[in-house]
């Protein structure tokens, strides 16, 4: 039973059972949420940006995942629901003045303490290392603790004053149960905009569509010149009737109305009433009447350009 040289096997070393699973650490987890970028597994750095699942990302990373998405990596299916850079909000974080950062040189003789975080919450202190639940508001992007927001109810936000509601709180590195109402919650809000915009665009061709109902009424301009001219001389002869009416039919005491052989009646035009503009087109105007002084000299019968 035993091999060359004397040596023994032992059961676990002949039977082949079945794997252990690996458990993983949790400071190591937490650590690598709360501290590396979902996207590019760097380290956090500013400007830092959140999408709609609560996942952190570098807003360089995100950019970049935007531009060039031939990539077909694993860590590339993260982000698969980033469409665009109106997807993701940047956040307000406020600083740990006990975080001293990469300051000290580790050397093996000095304790890292994994629970100091680089950033707390304004209002209520707890640091944002994995241990407390936090949250940022969609709205405006200032991150807070999940304990201020239940122990201090507003509808505004704690530091800019911005009004919020309940589906603007997304939970940050949240659990599945987390994560699957916000997903929900990303395809309802979705929906709707699709939906709102189908709407504008209908009622964008409806109102291209219809005609002008207010027809304004025709001038003088729009009128053809046949049928302006013949308005205006019926209205003409209306007056002209309405004047012989007034003064009467005695053409011998005026001297100025004579009857013709067929009974109609003759008014000269330099008694009417139009306008002197009008009456200056006959000959029995005043301005037609001038001297041979002011009229002039020659008359062209042909005009000829050469």
């Amino acid at each position: 039973m035993g091999c060359d040289g004397g040596t023994i096997p032992k059961r676990h070393e002949l039977v082949k059972g079945p794997k252990k699973v690996e458990k993983v650490d949790k400071n190591a987890e937490l650590v690598a949420q709360w501290n590396y970028c979902t996207l590019s597994q760097e380290i956090l750095r500013r400007p830092i940006v959140a999408c709609e699942l609560g996942r952190l990302y570098n807003k360089d990373a995100v950019i970049e995942f935007l531009l060039d998405k031939s990539n077909e990596k694993a860590l590339g299916q993260a982000a698969s629901h980033i469409k665009s850079i109106k997807n993701v909000t940047e956040l307000k974080l406020s600083d740990n003045p006990a975080w001293s950062g990469d300051k000290g040189n580790t050397k093996g003789d000095k304790y890292d303490d994994l629970q100091r975080a680089r950033f707390i919450c304004p209002v209520v202190g707890l640091e944002m290392n994995g241990r407390h639940r936090f949250c940022f508001l969609r709205c405006c992007g200032c991150v807070f603790s999940e304990r201020a927001l239940k122990e201090i109810k507003a509808e505004v936000c704690h530091t800019c004053g911005v009004p919020f509601q309940e589906d603007d709180v997304i939970v940050l590195n949240g659990n599945k149960e987390d994560v699957d109402v916000l997903k929900k919650r990303l395809e309802d809000r979705r929906l709707k905009m699709k939906l709102e915009k189908k709407s504008k665009k209908s009622k964008a061709v409806e109102s291209a569509s219809k005609p002008d109902v207010t027809e304004e009424s025709p001038g003088p301009s729009k009128v053809k010149g046949g049928k302006y001219e013949e308005t205006s001389l019926n209205s003409r002869e209306k007056k002209l009737s309405s004047t012989q009416k007034s003064t009467g039919t005695n053409g011998s005491s005026s001297g100025k109305i004579s009857k013709s052989s067929s009974g109609t009646t003759k008014r000269s035009i330099a008694d009417s009433e139009e306008s002197e503009a009008y009456k200056s087109i006959f000959t029995t105007h005043s301005s037609a009447k001038r001297s041979k002084e002011e009229s002039s000299n020659w008359v062209t019968h042909t005009s000829y350009c050469f």
